[in-house]
Order: C-alpha cells, then structure tokens, then sequence
C-alpha cells in the first residue's frame, strides 16, 4: 500500500488522499426498464430482452460487452488503455463476464459480491489506481431478470407465483472508466470507501431479500459514521442498491436503534428504477444491474450537474447460491460504501 495515496480509518474504511476520477460511465438496460422512471436517462434500451442472442446468459454477457464498448468510447479511451478490468455478475463462475468481455483482451480481476458488485468493483479499481498500481481501470457488472430466476429460483416456464416481498432482477449493465486524471467530461471522483462484512441475521426466505440484506447496509452504513467521523447530514443522499420497499423499512429501523436517522436522505436504487404504481415489480428492483445503472444514468448526472455534491452510495448483495438455498442455509447479506463527491 502506498502510504501517499491510501489511509486507513477505523476498522473498515479506506480514505483515498490522492483523486479517483469515473470519467465516463455507460449503462444498458431491458425493455421493462427503458419504461420505467429513470428510462430517458438509459444510453441504450433493448427492443427486447435477448438482444439479439439465442439465450438469456447470451444476451447479458452482450450487455457487459455493449456496455464496455460505450464507456471506453465516451471516455476516448480503447481496450489497451485499461490497466484492469474488475467485473462479475450473478451467474455461476461469473459466465456472463467472461464470456462478454473475453475479447476485450483486459487483465481481468473477477469479483462477486452478489448485488453489491458494482460498490466491490468501485472500490478495488479506485485503489488500484489510488495506490499507484493503474493509471486507468474499467469496472463493470450486469444482471438478468430471466438468467437470475433460472440461476436462483425457477424457470420463468415454471410459472412460480412471487410474493409481495419479491424484487424483479434488473436487466442491465453499468461500465465505469476510472482515471488518476480527471479527463474532459468527467463525472464524479471516488474519495474513500467502507468496505463491507458479512452479515447474517438468520433469515432464510430468498423471496424476501431486502430484508436479509437490510441488516449488512445498516452495519456497513454505521461502521462508515464511526470510521468517518462524519454524520448522515454530512452526505446530500445515502443510497442503498437492491434493498426495495421491504428492506428500507428495515435499514431505517435498524440505523435508529444505531443512533443514525438517515431517512430523509436515503435513496434505494431499487425503488428508483421501476415505477410501484404501474410496474408490477412488487417490492422494487435488485441484481448486479440495479444500482450500476441508476448509478450511471441518474446518480452520476445528478453530481455532474452540481444538484449533489457528496453521495454516500451503498450497493447490497444477498450471498446465497441455488445449492445453499436448498441445503437450507441462511441468506447472508453484504454491502460495501463509496464516497462520490462532484468536481
């Protein structure tokens, strides 16, 4: 670790001394998506949800590569410019990634946080290049509502009926081109992180995954406080990833008993994305894709713009697997925190 460019802070927390700039982002979502709110905001919409391909892990590894393809062109950059790629996805081995990007021919560093891989591969890209290992990095994740319930619940032939507590798995990809330089049409820059531990409170419904990682976003949230010095006033929003209706309720609830009221500042990716009244998505938005879009196409712009200035942005996964599901496991939760500040 470079002692010039990195300084630890508390237990969990990384304060970058030296600038991290995302100086383009690109995201690409489904048809239900391009609906949704935030759908002017997308660069690209598919017309449908193959894209083209024969399969649904087909069609989101050419989200990742499409998705590659726009930010490195936004930024003036090509493939050999990238130091690194850091990348993953949902699907088992992260097929989706190495599939969709293998031609790029990037060092890559795979990552799985489960839904919080955009927050993850933030994180390691910004101190790679923070501590003098890179001078620029792409980062990039994706999810698919259809591979995701073949992945991890049922067929969509099943015809399996969700629960009100259910999210919907966003179809999309967001691809962040990080710099030690601040390149004309720059975003936002990256200032530090919180990096997340594994939280398990128990709980084994799979259809209820807000809550089971409610309780990981409050710790990481709480744990940055503390590491920071800092107060939830100190941030213009804190947003979380994939939490829905269901598990902002229980991030609120569990960061009062920590002492923080956030609630008038806390954003949810998922709530964001679709809208509750005339999308039938039940609790909201979740996946790899959920918080990497709505970072890319209306968090970004938002700081770009000057209508924030500092975001506490907290992505949040639910680390289960088909098999520990079955073998009935618990759902554990992770979500890790990154600092963007505007220009």
């Amino acid at each position: 670790m470079s002692e010039n460019n990195l300084c630890t802070l508390g237990s969990q927390s990384v304060k970058l001394k030296s600038n991290v700039y995302i100086n383009a982002s690109a995201s690409i979502v489904g048809k239900k998506e391009g609906e949704g709110p935030l759908g002017l905001l997308f660069d690209m919409i598919g017309e449908d949800d193959m894209f083209g391909c024969k399969t649904w892990e087909e069609a989101e590894s050419s989200l990742q590569k499409d998705a590659v393809y726009m930010a490195l062109g936004k930024a003036g950059k090509k493939p050999e410019d990238m130091r690194y790629i850091f990348a993953g996805d949902l699907l088992g081995q992260s097929i989706a990634t190495s599939f969709g990007i293998m031609n790029y021919n990037i060092p890559l560093l795979g990552v799985y946080g489960a839904c919080s891989t955009c927050g993850e591969s933030l994180t390691l890209g910004a101190m790679a290049i923070s501590g003098g290992f890179a001078e620029d990095v792409i980062c990039v994740t994706s999810s698919h509502f259809a591979s995701a319930e073949k992945e991890f619940r049922y067929p969509l032939g099943y015809g399996s009926q969700r629960p009100l507590s259910a999210s919907w798995t966003v179809t999309g990809s967001g691809a962040f081109v990080l710099g030690n330089k601040q390149e004309k049409g720059a975003l936002a820059r990256i200032t530090g992180m919180t990096i997340g531990k594994i939280v398990d409170f128990g709980l084994k419904d799979s259809l209820n995954m807000g809550a089971c990682m409610a309780p990981a976003a409050a710790s990481t949230i709480a744990s940055h406080f503390v590491d920071y010095n800092s107060h939830p006033e100190d941030y213009d929003k804190i947003i979380t990833g994939d939490l829905g209706s269901v598990g902002q309720r229980v991030l609120l609830d569990l960061l009062r008993d920590k002492g923080y009221d956030i609630a008038d500042r806390h954003m949810d990716c998922g709530m964001e994305i679709y809208d509750a009244g005339s999308q039938d998505t039940h609790a909201g938005g979740s996946g790899c894709g959920c918080s990497a879009v709505t970072l890319s196409a209306y968090i970004l712009k938002q700081l770009s713009e000057g209508n924030w200035n500092k975001v506490l942005f907290v992505p949040t996964g639910a680390l289960l697997s088909k098999t520990s599901f079955n073998e009935g496991q618990t759902v554990p939760g992770i979500a890790h925190a990154v600092v963007l500040e505007g220009l």
